[in-house]
C-alpha cells in the first residue's frame, strides 16, 4: 500500500484519513493541518521524510507560474526542506493540466456557455491553468490579482496584463512571507468580504475556495462557483448565500473528493518518478486513466460530498 501525506497549514479540524483504491493501486491517503504552526509544518515534513511515498503541501503554494516560468516561495520551500527522501508537491503540477482541461470541458460538453458568462477569477497567478484557458474561451473575464495580490481596485482583463504584472512582482513577492499573501489556520475560517463588486458583477465566480469563502459577498444569488475542493458545509453555505451551482476540478474517487497537493502525490507515487521529471502528458494520461470528471453540483438538490 502506498501512502501519501498531505501537510497543510491550514486547521486540523478538517483531518482525515481515507483509504481508496486508484488505478489498481491501494492508498493510504492523510491530511494532517497544523493551525497555522509554521515550525510543526517544518517538523512533519523531516518527520515523515521515508515514511511516506509522496507529501504534499497544503494550505499553501510552493510555486508560482507564469506561462513556462516558476516562481518558487523561498519561505516554503525552507519549511519543506527537511524531507530529503521523499518526493514534495504543492499541486502546481497537476493545477496546471487539470484546471486547464477542466474549463474546455465545461464548455465542450455545454456544462458552461462561457461566451455568455461574466468570469470572474480570483487569483490568476496561483491557477495559471485555468487563467490562461478562461482568457482563451471568456471574452469577458476579470482577474482579481491587483486587488487580492496588492490591494489595489483595478479590473485586469487579459492574460497579457497578468504575464506582465506577474513577470515585474512574482520575483519579489516570493521572497516574503507566504502567510502576507494567503491565509493559515484558523484565519481560513474567517470571512472578511473585499472587494464584493467584483463578485456581484459575476455569473462565475472562480478561483481558490478559501479566497472565494473569505472574501464573497454574503449573498451569490444565481452564480456558479468554479474551484477546487467542497465539503459539505461549504455546499451549505453556498446554498445558503443563494448560489445556483458549484462545480469542483479534483477527482470524487469512491466518494471522497482531494485537493490538488494530494492528487499530484497519489499520481506522483504510482507513476514513481521524480515530481521534475513529470510532464502535463504524464499527468493528462493518469487523469485519463482514472476516468476524471469534474464534479457538478445543482444545490438547489445536490448530494454533498463526505
Amino acid at each position: 500500500m502506498k501512502r501519501v501525506v498531505s501537510v497543510s497549514l491550514g486547521s486540523s479540524k478538517r483531518d482525515k484519513s481515507s483509504r481508496v483504491s486508484i488505478l489498481g493501486e491501494e492508498f493510504l491517503v492523510e491530511r494532517i493541518g497544523v493551525d497555522g504552526d509554521l515550525r510543526r509544518f517544518a517538523e512533519m515534513f523531516a518527520r515523515l521524510d521515508g515514511e511516506a511515498d509522496a507529501l504534499g503541501i497544503g494550505g499553501a503554494d510552493l510555486h508560482l507560474w507564469i506561462d513556462d516560468k516558476r516562481y518558487t516561495f523561498r519561505q516554503i520551500r525552507k519549511l519543506v526542506s527537511g524531507a530529503k527522501r521523499t518526493p514534495v508537491v504543492d499541486g502546481s503540477g497537476l493545477k496546471n493540466t487539470l484546471e486547464r482541461k477542466l474549463i474546455y470541458r465545461l464548455r465542450d460538453e455545454g456544462i458552461l456557455d462561457f461566451g455568455g458568462m461574466r468570469c470572474f477569477l480570483t487569483m490568476a497567478v496561483d491557477r495559471f491553468g485555468m487563467a490562461r484557458a478562461l482568457a482563451d474561451v471568456c471574452p469577458n473575464v476579470v482577474f482579481g490579482d491587483a486587488m487580492f495580490g496588492l490591494g489595489l481596485p483595478i479590473r485586469l482583463r487579459s492574460y497579457g496584463a497578468i504575464r506582465i504584472l506577474g513577470k515585474l512582482l512574482l520575483p519579489i513577492i516570493t521572497q516574503l512571507p507566504f502567510q502576507w499573501f494567503y491565509p493559515t489556520g484558523e484565519k481560513q475560517e474567517q470571512r472578511k468580504p473585499k472587494y464584493t463588486w467584483a463578485f456581484e458583477e459575476a455569473d462565475l465566480i472562480c478561483g481558490d475556495w478559501h479566497y472565494i469563502r473569505r472574501h464573497c459577498p454574503d449573498r451569490l444569488a444565481g452564480k456558479t462557483i468554479l474551484t477546487n475542493t467542497l465539503r459539505a458545509r461549504d455546499l451549505e453555505f453556498l446554498t445558503e448565500a443563494g448560489a445556483a451551482r458549484a462545480i469542483t476540478s479534483t477527482p470524487n474517487i469512491e466518494g471522497e473528493s482531494f485537493g490538488t497537493n494530494v492528487m499530484e502525490g497519489v499520481l506522483v507515487a504510482y507513476l514513481g518518478k521524480d515530481p521534475e521529471q513529470l510532464t502535463a502528458q504524464d499527468y493528462e494520461a493518469a487523469l485519463d486513466q482514472i476516468g476524471w470528471a469534474p464534479n457538478v453540483y445543482e444545490l438547489s438538490s445536490s448530494n454533498p460530498p463526505t
